[in-house]
This record gives C-alpha cells, sequence and structure tokens, in this order.
C-alpha cells in the first residue's frame, strides 16, 4: 500500500513537472523580448493581430507594410493617411483614453516620443499596467534614424523583409541624389520655414531636414544652431537665402503669403521668385516618406540639376 502511494507520488510530481516545462514552453514560444528605440526591454506576443498606432510616421510605416487591416485603433492625425480605415477609434495623441484602448485589447501600442511631450508622466502608463505592451519610437533627428525606426516597427509586427526592402528602396533614391548634390559647386542657401510670420520655426543641425537640404547640395542658413527653433525676421532677412522653402500648406497661398512680408522684398529668394511649397505630411513626418519631400525640396532649390 505504501509503495502505491509513493508511486502515484511520484508520478504526480513528475505530472507537475512537465505540465510546468510544457507550460513554459508555450509561454515562450507566444511571447518574445524586444527593445524599444527608447531602449525599454518590452515583452510583446509573437503574433501580432491587433495594432494600434498613435502618430502618423508610424501609421505610414504600417500601412507600408501591408498591415492596414491590423489597425484597431489610431490617433487623429493619422486620418489623413491612404488607406486607413476611417471607422476605427481615434484616439487622442497625447491624453490617450485607456478605458478604450484597453478595451479594443491590442497585441501591442506602437506610441511615439511626440505623446509625450509636455507630459511628466508615460500617457500610456495605465495600459502598460494592464498588462498590454507599448513600444515607443522617439521623433528621429536623422535619415539613419529613420531607417532603425522602420526596421524596428517592421520587426515588432513581424514584417523584418518589407521593412528592410523599404529602407532599401530608400537608401537607393538617397544615394542617387547625392551622387547630384556632391558634384553641386555653387551651393545655395536654403530656407526652410514650418511656421509662418509672426511666430516663425524652422530647424537647425542634428534634424533629418538639414540633412536632406546637404544631401541635395545645399546649405541651411541655421545650421550653425542645433535642432528645431524659433527665429527672428531680421535673421532670415540678415542671412538672404537664394530658396526659400515652406511646407505651412494650411495657409491659402503661403508662397505669396511669404513674399508680400515687409522687409523681405530684398532677399534673394523672393526677388528671383524662389519661393516653393513642399508636401507638409511628407517633409514633417520621419518615415519613408520623407523621400517624397526629399525629391520636391530638390526640384525646387536645383531645377537645372534635378529638373523640374
Amino acid at each position: 500500500m505504501k509503495i502505491r502511494r509513493y508511486k502515484m507520488k511520484k508520478l504526480l510530481i513528475l505530472l507537475a513537472t512537465l505540465s510546468m516545462f510544457i507550460f513554459s514552453g508555450c509561454s515562450n514560444e507566444s511571447n518574445r523580448t524586444v527593445t524599444d528605440r527608447e531602449g525599454t526591454e518590452v515583452n510583446i506576443p509573437t503574433k501580432i493581430e491587433k495594432i494600434i498606432s498613435t502618430a502618423p510616421s508610424n501609421t505610414e510605416v504600417i500601412m507600408e507594410l501591408g498591415l492596414g487591416d491590423k489597425l484597431v485603433a489610431i490617433d487623429k492625425y493619422s486620418t489623413d493617411i491612404q488607406g486607413v480605415n476611417q471607422e476605427i477609434p481615434q484616439i487622442d495623441f497625447s491624453n490617450p483614453d485607456a478605458e478604450t484602448i484597453i478595451g479594443l485589447e491590442p497585441d501591442i501600442v506602437i506610441a511615439s516620443g511626440h505623446n509625450k511631450t509636455g507630459s511628466a508622466e508615460d500617457p500610456f502608463k495605465a495600459i502598460s499596467e494592464a498588462g498590454i505592451p507599448v513600444v515607443y519610437i522617439p521623433s528621429s533627428e536623422s535619415i539613419e534614424g529613420i531607417y532603425e525606426d522602420i526596421n524596428f516597427i517592421s520587426d515588432v509586427v513581424n514584417e523584418k523583409e518589407k521593412g528592410q526592402k523599404i529602407v532599401e528602396d530608400m537608401k537607393s533614391k538617397i544615394d542617387e541624389i547625392k551622387a547630384i548634390g556632391d558634384k553641386i559647386e555653387e551651393e545655395k542657401t536654403v530656407y526652410f520655414e514650418i511656421s509662418p510670420s509672426p511666430y516663425l520655426y524652422s530647424f537647425g543641425n542634428n534634424t533629418f531636414l538639414n540633412e536632406m537640404i546637404e544631401i541635395i547640395g545645399a546649405k541651411n542658413i541655421f545650421s550653425g544652431e542645433e535642432g528645431w527653433l524659433s527665429p527672428t525676421e531680421e535673421s532670415v532677412i540678415n542671412a538672404n537665402p537664394d530658396v526659400i522653402i515652406t511646407n505651412a500648406s494650411y495657409l491659402e497661398d503661403p508662397t505669396e503669403e511669404i513674399k508680400s512680408r515687409e522687409a523681405w522684398e530684398n532677399i534673394t529668394a523672393v526677388k528671383e521668385n524662389a519661393v516653393y511649397l513642399v508636401d507638409k505630411n511628407a517633409s514633417s513626418r520621419p518615415s519613408q516618406n520623407a523621400i517624397k519631400a526629399l525629391t520636391e525640396m530638390a526640384k525646387a532649390i536645383y531645377p537645372e540639376y534635378y529638373g523640374q
């Protein structure tokens, strides 16, 4: 009797141990750990079927990967992206409704560093605490950073090869433009305006837009400064740029508004009618679509080299 009980007990221990190993194996197969673009380790499901994107640059990458059908919610700025389902919920960019997001039961939330702007706390903290993985992608300051963002997103959603192809296509186009830009000897100076008068907004070094101007073979008038900045009108006038580019498409006629400003009539770009509008989304979102802005800028700055 004692021997039988001992054998039964030993069998139960063996079964329990085996169950633990089986459960552990399943758990490992259904989840994996990634390090997001902020450097945080996040445990995510191996299979991703439901995605929430909280920034248009991330949404553009997801759409390019052919995963629009997996989006269950987007931020309100992503609604103008071609092919996005307009009927899915739209979440607040910087103040997301945790209850709504948790209710959608996403496999992953792909968030942006911009979501934290003006907030002392992580706006997705409650969502992470509810067990939903949130990965962060800070706004990239370089083209290399955009490549890394695309590769990270494509890896997370199990479309690594497609992501690599997107990056390869970008590199090919950039190399083509840079090969022309490197041969340009008479470098033009450029002022790129993001926000118009009276609250001018532009950028200096360590931004992907400044890098794009350099690839084209030109020079940003504020390349000696760092990051995003609010220049004075006097600083633009004194720099006397050869070309002015704006992406302030929300104005009725942004190029005419620039040319009609008091005291701007003597700027070379205004005198020579070299004031151009480029696509706002392509030039403000760090995604593969930045190539569209790069091409538009190249043709505007050097039509004789890049064609009209």
